[in-house]
């Protein structure tokens, strides 16, 4: 089975990098999406969502050395579920997102560059037909 998952947001905070005990670098941070929309009033109404991401290897070095607090970011990954017992012996859950590619959107008057594991090299030429009518 294959998930992807695409959230498009901005960072709460800055990344913060550690390692595992086998050397392999991880990158976390939190990016936040806002949904808005009018009730039946006509009243403006938001709702904010956030989304714990966690990098690894070169993607997390490249995440820690170039993303920031308040960067807007698309993130495509897939959603890991963690289950464990809490210091107070409750059971916990969290769902993160893993992120396999990270796009800047803007922001800190960076341009949009990829700085996913895929150069664009390796995916091949680019075959598509530029006059298909959508």
């Amino acid at each position: 089975m294959y998930q992807n998952t695409i959230v498009i947001g901005h960072l709460g905070d800055d990344p913060k990098m550690r390692y595992t005990p086998t050397g392999q670098a991880v990158t976390d941070f939190r990016i936040a999406t806002t949904r808005r929309w009018k009730n039946a009033n006509g009243e403006p109404q938001e709702k904010t969502t956030w989304f714990r991401v966690s990098a690894w290897g070169k993607l997390a070095e490249l995440c820690n050395q170039y993303l920031a607090k308040g960067r807007l970011v698309l993130v495509e990954g897939e959603i890991d579920a963690s289950a464990w017992v809490g210091q107070d012996g409750q059971p916990r859950a969290s769902l993160e997102l893993r992120a396999r590619n990270v796009r800047f959107l803007g922001g800190r008057g960076a341009q949009p560059e990829d700085i996913g594991l895929v150069d664009r090299e390796d995916l091949g030429p680019d075959t598509s037909d530029p006059n298909v009518p959508f």
